[in-house]
Formats: C-alpha cells, structure tokens, sequence
C-alpha cells in the first residue's frame, strides 16, 4: 500500500466504487453489490478477462472426448469447470503418450468437509480413472494454522487426517494417489523446491498478488511458496524422479488461480514446466451464488457427515429461493433457477442433463414451485452424501497410512508409457 497523500474525497469515492466490485481472493469471495445493497452472482466472464485465462469451449471439450474416448464430465459439459490454463499442452501429452500428473488439495479448517468440497475430488477421481494419471493430494494444515488465529497447530493437524479419510472415500486409486501433510511432509525435494520458489518471489509481488498488509505475519507470505512447490514433479522425487520434468494438471476453484499465476512464472526461472489449470465455478454457499460455501461457517455449507434429515432441514429451510414471494406470483411470473440455491446444487450433482433441462424450464414456467424443486435437490444431495458416509466406514488408519505413505516404488509411473486411452 502506497504512503502518499491522496484526496479524501477520491478515497472515499474509490471505496464506494470498491463496495459494488467483485472480490476474489484466494482467501475472500463476495459477488458484486447494486446501488441498493443487493448481493449478485460472480461474473465468471469478468474473471477470465481480469484473470486473463482462456474459456474452455466446446471445440476443447470434444478434442478431450475424442482423445479420451470417454464423453465429457457434466463439470465440463454444464461449464461449471469453466476455464484454463495450457489444457490443451496436457491434451496433447496424453495424445503422444508422455507422463504428466494430476494436483489438488484441501485446506483442512474443521474435521468434515462440506459438499462444496466435493467438487474437485468428485473431478479429480473421474479425470485419474479416465487418464490413468497418478495424483498428488495436499493437505495445508500449515496454512490454516497459519491463516486462522484461534487454531492450534495439533487440531490442524488432526483435522488433516480427518479429511484425508474424506478424501479418500471418494474411491481414488491408492496405487497412483499420494496424500500428503504438510507438517508432515516437509523436506527433502519438497523444501528444497520451497527455498527455490522463495528465492524468485519478492514481497512486492506477494503482496500485489494476494493483498497481504503490515499486519500479515510472514507465514502467510511465505505459503505461497509452499502451495507452488507440488506443482514441479521433482518435490515428489520417489514417484516422478529428480528432474523435475513433467508437468502436472491443477483442477481449483478460479480463487486459487493468483497462486499459480506466480508458479507460472516462477516455473520458467527454474527451467520447470509451467502447470496447467482447469478452473472451476465455486459452489454457492446456502445463503446464494454471490459468496462460497466455508466449511468453518456452518450456517452456509452441509457436510458431509450430515444426515439425511440435518439435509432436508438446510436446503429447505436455508437454501436462497429464486421463486415467487408467493405461490399465485412464482405461478404468474415463474423462478429464476440462476440464482436459486437448490438447483444451482442440482447443476454439480444431478447426473441426468435431461432431467435438469426439464427441471430449469418448468421452474422458469412456475409450473415446479420452490418446494418440489427442493425437495428434489435434498433427495439427490442425500444419496451422494451417504453414500460417501458408507465408503468412509471403510478407510481404516492402515488405509490411510497407504495412501499417505511416501515411500519409493509404492506409486510406479512407467516414464515411458504412463497412461494409456480409455475405451469408449
């Protein structure tokens, strides 16, 4: 933040204009707010531009499916993963054979994962099955450690674990997946790669790039580092080598995109390849599509560990309605499913594209009323979590203990035919 004087009257009409402005930062998320307060949607359109990423259109969705033999994700299909950087690089790896790899992660803030959460490793095990690629998987109970001021390291830490069985229930393939603490991972290629990212990033540009103040403590200026550093194969030099050669495929949340707009860049000075990203819409909170579900705010998410009935009670009690205030008005004039909350939910997880066309169209005719819309969403919302519930039952601490196990040879990647095309 610059120290010159400015004009009160400037500042305050800045900070006017600054209100009505979208934020998007890897750590705040707020729609746009009107003259008269209003909250809007996020304007993905605005973040391609403001970001500068390019939109995955249909011509890159069909080379995805003919290359793969597989038909496209909904994610994909519904562009609710929406936009990218050097996708088609990875496309055209797989085409000629070579290796690259898949990365995400989880910042682990409580001991259940939300529904939002499900997002990218719902995405990330469909794109493991379909390319055969193997995953790396980080869990930052450094960063919120770092990031929340009330957290205590050992919670952290535990909630790391906890949300790695989250993780793993959702049916990855522990021959090709790593999951990874970072307390625990800390050193070797990993903090060797963290002191090289950390030498090419000055504070200037931290600060430019995530907003951080005086009053940030150095932690959180020097994660950055830390997020960046899966993003080169060699941190990982018991599965992919030292070379630090291949590249890898970041499915995030567009909010996450500031951190590895500077891993691109730093990534050309250390002669590694640039990651490429895939970016996804953010799943809208209960309250509406304007803010992210936060799984330390229980009043906007559901959690995976929730009930059949704790789901019923939020989605119809708390779930933003784009419908009539009331029944004769939602007849006359119809609903808006673009800000209504359940059938938002109902574009990640509602499997038939059928069905969801018909539900968007008669909902917009007033013909479905909010209830029936809702109770629809809780009955599809009801049926993954559970059964995501079930399979979690089944991963013991020796399950994890495999997955989160580092050693040399557990997860083999033939360098010279890593991953093979998927049959139709």
């Amino acid at each position: 933040m610059s120290d010159s004087p400015v004009d009160p009257s400037a500042t305050a009409s800045a900070a006017h204009a600054a209100k009505a402005e979208q934020i998007v930062t890897p750590w705040d998320v707020q729609g746009a707010t009107t003259e008269d307060g209003k909250l809007e949607a996020i304007d993905y359109d605005k973040l391609i531009v403001q970001f500068g990423t390019r939109r995955i259109d249909a011509a890159l969705i069909q080379r995805f499916e003919t290359l793969t033999g597989v038909r496209a994700h909904p994610f994909l299909r519904r562009g609710l993963f929406f936009s990218h950087r050097d996708l088609e690089g990875i496309l055209d790896r797989f085409e000629r054979g070579k290796p690259f790899y898949l990365y995400t992660g989880r910042g682990p803030s409580s001991g259940s994962m939300h529904t939002g959460h499900m997002i990218p490793f719902l995405f990330c095990k469909w794109l493991q099955d379909v390319f055969h690629a193997p995953i790396v998987i980080q869990l930052t109970d450094d960063e919120k450690f770092l990031f929340k001021q009330e957290l205590k390291i050992d919670d952290a830490h535990k909630y790391a674990y906890d949300n790695a069985k989250d993780i793993a229930a959702f049916g990855f393939d522990p021959k090709l997946t790593f999951i990874f603490s970072d307390l625990d991972y800390m050193g070797g290629g990993f903090y060797k790669n963290i002191v090289k990212i950390s030498k090419c990033v000055t504070f200037s540009q931290a600060r430019a790039a995530f907003g951080f103040n005086d009053s940030d403590n150095i932690g959180k200026i020097h994660f950055a580092s830390i997020q960046a550093a899966p993003s080169f194969s060699n941190t990982f030099p018991q599965i992919f080598g030292p070379k630090g050669d291949i590249p890898c495929l970041i499915p995030c949340a567009i909010d996450q995109d500031p951190y590895f707009r500077i891993t691109r860049d730093v990534a050309v000075r250390l002669k590694y390849p640039k990651p490429a990203l895939i970016h996804a819409q953010f799943f809208p909170a209960l309250q509406g599509s304007g803010t992210k579900m936060s799984a330390s705010k229980a009043e906007t998410a559901v959690y995976i560990t929730d009930t059949p009935a704790q789901i019923k009670n939020k989605i119809k009690r708390h779930a933003f309605s784009g419908g009539g205030a009331t029944a004769e008005l939602h007849a006359q004039f119809g609903g808006n499913p673009d800000v209504d909350v359940a059938f938002q939910w109902l574009k990640f997880f509602l499997e038939s594209d059928e069905e969801l066309a018909e539900i968007e169209r008669t909902y917009r005719a007033g013909t479905l009323s909010t209830s029936d819309l809702k109770t629809r969403c809780v009955e599809v919302v009801s049926a993954i979590v559970t059964d995501i519930q079930a399979r979690r039952k089944t991963i013991t601490d020796d399950v994890i203990r495999e997955f989160m196990d580092p050693r040399p040879g557990r997860i083999v990647v033939d360098l010279k035919k890593p991953a093979g095309s998927v049959a139709a």
